[in-house]
């Protein structure tokens, strides 16, 4: 069995529908710089309110990945 190192980032996606599709969008962002993505944990939810209602939801995460391990054998 071979051997991993892994990293964590913290990243904040937003969306004026939904904190699903919040974190959603922020995994996706993520993804078109990392490789080897294998999990989230979302560490805080908030949102901006305009005129009394949810204007927009931004959702702070955990993002994992594995390290590249092009130079072992």
């Amino acid at each position: 069995m071979s051997e991993h190192s892994y990293r964590v980032i913290e990243v904040v996606g937003s969306s004026p529908t939904s904190a699903d599709e919040a974190i959603s969008n922020a995994v996706a962002d993520a993804a078109k710089t990392l490789r080897h993505i294998g999990w989230f944990q979302v560490v805080e939810t908030r949102g901006h309110v305009t005129d009394g209602r949810v204007a927009h939801f931004q959702v702070t995460l955990k993002i994992g990945f594995t390290l590249d391990d092009r130079g072992a054998e």
